[in-house]
């Protein structure tokens, strides 16, 4: 049976594990957990090949733990009872050895397959370990959520894939007896983009392609040998995150045109349209935001559509979505009013609320005055007071300030009809 070589250099031992020393380092939480034996559920959140199966592996190993595992890409609410009887008579309640169960791309599991979870992890019959390419809050549910601890890895640095590369070199069976030279790694980083697994396997072939004793690993030979060959959109690797960009940038630069090449360019890769429709709920706001707060509603009407809907519909869904927010007028006054305003609280910290602004619900606080000067606004004239609603160390500062469109050229009117000694608007 052939193997491929990233499953041949898979590390069994912490000692033999790459990278993500922030949580398998000597001080790292998730070290001593292991070598304390008492480890939670969790869930390990980051890109695709950097190792989240196999640190779960090594998990497994290093706490002499029974280890299933399911992927939630073929895997039913059938198949994770099955696996959680079989877990139960080989562990147990009480016990410090319960098996782990690990659920690759958990992130796909639905509602119900992920409640399905919940008992068997409230009750101890297994240690789940769930890896996910998505960030958990939005894919996980609360319920189990709450029952896990989230650990973030990080994605491969370039010294950490060069060590790979030697490792491979040195220990695997089959090319330690050949002489390769890595005279130039640049190509084949990045024709990983980052992923571990994808760069073994990019080298495995690139070595297999050679005849003789003597190989020598250059850039142009990479490229040659490798490039012409790579996908046109790799939704696990580098484009992946290279093309949402051109998405994002195309939107914010108002050409809807390139975005919908690049949306074509994503759904044709077969990108998660749950994804595409995450990204631009984030740039209605964060992009256009009171220009145009429509683009809101209808990028948050397109999540809730394609979450509906799914493929291939859902191309349609997005177009739309993607034109529309394309075609709107931009401004990121209300995305650059809370960097300010979250700023100044790290730079002023917990300043006391003003005392007319304070909430008065007992005798004793009505007594010490609070709310005793708060002016109701729907009292006045155009239901405005003006009043001091910050408190007094930061008074008048200037956080928002309207961009230059029709919409907030009108908000800014009307704020500088009322607050233009105040705030200059």
């Amino acid at each position: 049976m052939n193997i491929p070589l990233a499953e041949r250099l898979r590390p069994n031992t912490l000692d033999d594990y790459l990278s993500q020393q922030h949580l398998v380092g000597k001080d790292g939480m998730l070290y001593q957990q292991i070598k304390n034996g008492v480890i939670p559920s969790l869930i390990l959140w980051g890109p695709p090949g950097i190792g989240k199966t196999t640190l779960a592996n090594v998990i497994a190993n290093e706490s002499d733990r029974p280890f299933f595992k399911l992927s939630a890409i073929n895997s039913g609410v059938k198949d994770i009872r099955e696996v959680i009887d079989k877990a139960k008579k080989s562990g147990g309640m009480f016990t410090t050895k319960n098996p782990i169960l690990f659920i690759d791309e958990i992130h796909r599991f639905s509602k119900s397959q992920q409640d399905s979870l919940l008992e068997a992890v409230e009750k101890g019959w297994v240690t789940l370990i769930g890896a996910t390419t998505e960030n958990p809050s939005f894919e996980v549910i609360s319920a189990l959520l709450s029952r896990c601890q989230v650990y973030t890895l990080n994605a491969f640095s370039k010294a950490d894939l060069e060590a790979l590369l030697q490792r491979a070199i040195k220990k695997d069976t089959t090319l330690s007896k050949l002489n390769i030279e890595l005279k130039e790694t640049e190509a084949l980083l990045r024709l990983s983009g980052g992923d571990a697994r994808k760069l073994l396997n990019i080298f495995e072939l690139l070595v297999a392609s050679f005849e003789g004793d003597q190989i020598i690993i250059t850039n142009d030979l990479v490229t040659k040998q490798v490039q012409s060959k790579a996908a046109r959109y790799d939704k696990a690797g580098e484009q992946h995150y290279d093309i949402i960009s051109a998405f994002i940038k195309s939107i914010r630069g108002s050409d809807p045109n390139a975005a919908v090449y690049y949306l074509a360019r994503m759904i044709e890769g077969g990108e998660d349209v749950k994804f595409i429709a995450r990204r631009l709920l984030i740039l209605s706001s964060e992009d256009i935001g009171n220009a145009n707060p429509t683009a809101l509603v209808i990028a948050n009407n397109t999540f809730q559509a394609v979450s509906v809907i799914g493929n291939p519909e859902s191309r349609i869904i997005l177009s739309q979505c993607a034109t529309y927010l394309a075609s709107s007028p931009k401004s990121n006054a209300a995305y650059e009013a809370i960097g300010k305003a979250q700023q100044l609280v790290k730079d002023t910290g917990d300043l006391s609320v003003p005392i007319a602004m304070r909430n008065a619900p007992t005798k004793l606080v009505k007594e010490l005055g609070y709310g005793d000067t708060y002016k109701y606004s729907h009292s006045y004239e155009n239901n405005f007071a003006a009043q001091e609603f910050l408190p007094e160390e930061i008074a008048n500062t200037k956080l928002y300030n309207p961009g230059n469109n029709a919409r907030e050229q009108a908000q800014r009117n009307h704020l500088k009809m009322l607050w233009k000694e105040k705030y200059g608007y």
